[in-house]
């Protein structure tokens, strides 16, 4: 047998499928605790946040109160939305954009930081994996879409 058709029937195991939603679940929760977290940071001092935003974060094309009741917003409810598996694509979009434009906004901060910038970009990988990768997943996505059909 060719090598190429032995590293593809290896690349099509089936038990590696089986473990794909529980993968996905793990990711989801994994991303919505860290992006979870940041919100609740946000609200429990909104008097920091409100400082952070006008004087350290700088969001482009939003005023400053604006952006930080937005950023809060999707930081409390995407993240909750993608752990139930409920929008899922749009949650992990929506992240997606929270997590560019904060990269964005606070990039003169985050490039002195290598650590911090690489947590970025990492959150910013699975996220997108999230977005992209269609799969069977444990999800009311999936619940409700079987028991539509």
């Amino acid at each position: 047998m060719p090598l190429l058709l032995r590293l593809q029937r290896f690349a099509e195991l089936k038990p590696l499928n089986t473990l794909a939603p529980a993968a996905d679940l793990l990711l989801r929760l994994y991303i919505g605790k860290v992006f979870f977290l940041s919100g609740l940071t946000k609200i429990a001092d909104w008097n920091t946040t409100l400082f952070l935003f006008n004087d350290e974060y700088h969001v482009p094309l939003l005023p400053p109160q604006l952006a930080a009741i937005a950023g809060t917003a999707g930081e409390l409810a995407l993240p909750v939305l993608l752990i139930l598996g409920l929008f899922t694509r749009l949650s992990a979009v929506g992240l997606f954009a929270l997590n560019l434009l904060a990269v964005a906004s606070y990039y003169h901060v985050l490039k002195d930081i290598p650590a911090a910038l690489q947590d970025h970009l990492e959150w910013g990988l699975m996220i997108f994996t999230l977005a992209a990768v269609p799969l069977s997943r444990w999800s009311l996505d999936t619940f409700l879409q079987r028991r539509s059909v």
